[in-house]
């Protein structure tokens, strides 16, 4: 018998000793909570969109702007505050419908400020603050096409971007009403824009939000129009990891107190109500019915 690995007992405490600290070496980067890492000097990063208009997206020198964008900046000043952190950097990671989700899931981004809607699919695999609006899929057609419902869509071709909840509804809404629609997926909202101006769609579908912010940025905005009931209901949130609670509690907290102080409101009106880059056009957008309901009892969860 080889005496020398016999398994005596201090044998047995140094290699459970051995395993712990390896396990804790592999795992403390993942384990650790977004507070604990701007605790320890490390910074925020604040996921965003290339023209998800006015929530989030660049401006003519390329910065992330927009109402989403706002509210993340606001979070992280909370986040600076909990921490005593005072000069935590934040740094912009921009993503696209496509990979957004994985970059919070895998820890990429703490916060996604963008456009997203809060739905149970996705809270599968992340978790969402409180709504910051509400919204539903309608049609961005060319303003001399004679396209009003969805019906007019037969046998045409409509686009949406890829990775959206828009996307899958005009699909379901396609098989379930038996038309013969062609639909088209395009990698970002800009270009599924451009392929309804250049006759290569016939309609894009996409929360009517951001398909009037999208319109009245384009060179001819007199020649888009926004048509047809909603196909879905969206409620937008920012999104952030369903595995760091103490984190998701501050960023609640956060927003409920913007909201209930009402602090939220000229931010609203900033994106909604007045001027936006890039062409210093206003959307003239009101806060809903649905949205200031939703915000006299404001709370993560929704229906849906």
């Amino acid at each position: 018998m080889n005496h020398s690995c016999a398994a005596t007992p201090r044998r047995v405490a140094f290699l459970s000793l051995a395993a712990g600290v390896l396990l804790c070496a592999t795992g403390a980067t993942h384990a650790a909570g977004v507070l604990d890492r701007v605790s320890a000097g490390g910074k925020l990063v604040i996921a965003h969109r290339e023209s998800s208009i006015p929530f989030s997206y660049l401006d003519a020198d390329k910065k992330p702007v927009g109402y989403a964008v706002d509210l993340c900046l606001k979070l992280a000043d909370a986040v600076r505050k909990k921490t005593g952190a005072k000069n935590m950097a934040v740094e912009f990671l921009q993503v696209t419908p496509a990979n957004r989700i994985a970059m919070v899931a895998e820890g990429k981004a703490d916060l996604e400020c963008g456009s997203i809607t809060n739905n149970a699919e996705r809270r599968q695999k992340v978790a969402f603050t409180i709504p910051h609006f509400i919204t539903g899929a309608r049609m961005l057609v060319r303003a001399d096409g004679k396209i009003e419902r969805f019906e007019d869509l037969d046998g045409k071709k409509l686009v949406s971007t890829k990775g959206t909840t828009p996307l899958k509804a005009a699909e379901q809404a396609n098989r379930e009403r038996l038309l013969h629609i062609t639909i088209l997926e395009a990698p970002d909202h800009a270009r599924a824009v451009d392929m309804v101006e250049k006759s290569e769609a016939d309609a894009f579908v996409m929360d009517d939000v951001l398909l009037f912010g999208l319109a009245a940025n384009r060179a001819k905005p007199e020649a888009l129009k926004v048509v047809g009931k909603f196909l879905t209901t969206e409620p937008l949130a920012i999104m952030l990891s369903k595995d760091d609670a103490e984190f998701k509690k501050l960023v609640d907290e956060e927003m409920r107190r913007l909201i209930v102080s009402k602090e939220i409101q000229p931010i609203y009106d900033k994106w909604f109500l007045k001027p936006i880059p890039p062409n210093d056009k206003a959307l003239n957008l009101l806060v809903s019915y649905l949205l200031r309901d939703f915000w006299k009892y404001p709370s993560d969860f929704v229906p849906f």
